[in-house]
Order: structure tokens, then sequence, then C-alpha cells
């Protein structure tokens, strides 16, 4: 007998999300944070809460499972730390864009793109 695949579940009250999609759109979750991992950008992570009540939790899922949302630029020299770098990535909480020429930029678009286009990020 199969497992069902899930996207996501939740580990505090165990609600589960079946596709990226129905993840994305939930108006129970809002985007938080963002932990960058400079050395491997894919593995970077998204912070999400859970805003059911009695839940509250934090949702880590990797960048990797974004990547297809992001169709510009992609700056292949790290410019993290340089004079045109205003340091997002190091404080998890700042979700701005980064306009650095930067190949840390786009896991930041991601978040835009996440923030403008499904509901969840929206709250």
């Amino acid at each position: 007998m199969s497992e069902k695949k899930i996207f996501k579940k939740c580990s505090m009250c165990s609600a589960e999300w079946d596709t990226r999609e129905s993840f994305l759109k939930d108006s129970s979750l809002k985007i938080n944070g963002y932990g960058a991992d400079f050395k491997i950008l894919k593995r970077s992570l998204f912070y999400f809460t859970h805003l059911k009540e009695g839940c509250y939790s934090t949702l880590v899922i990797k960048a990797e499972e974004f990547l297809d949302l992001f169709s510009g630029e992609q700056y292949t020299e790290q410019r993290a730390g340089k004079e045109e770098c205003p340091l997002y990535c190091l404080d998890e909480r700042q979700l701005s864009r980064c306009d650095a020429l930067c190949e840390c930029a786009f896991n930041r678009e991601i978040i835009h793109i996440i923030k403008n286009n499904f509901r969840n990020c929206n709250n």
C-alpha cells in the first residue's frame, strides 16, 4: 500500500496540504522569514507561520520547492556583504526585494512573487 504524497504537514496540528498551490493559497499561512544558505542557495529556507487558532507553528520549506516560480535573470556572482548589499539576507525577518546584482537576489524575488500572487501572504 503506497503512502499518500503531500506537499507539507504541520508538525503541531497535523494539518496537511496536498499541493504547493493549496499551501500557498491557504489564508491561514503567512510567509514571515527567509534564511539564506550562501553555499547552496536552493537549500535556503522560507519560514511560514500557521495562523490557525491553537497552532501558530512555524513551517519551514526549502527554497528549491519554489524555484520554478521565478523566471527572471539569475546573477552568478555573490555580492553579499559588498558595498551595494543592503544585508537583507542576514536578517531572516527582512523580506524586501534586493536591488544588488547578486546571485542571492532571486530568492528574494520568489518571496515577492509569493507575497503578491498568493492570498496567504497578504495578511
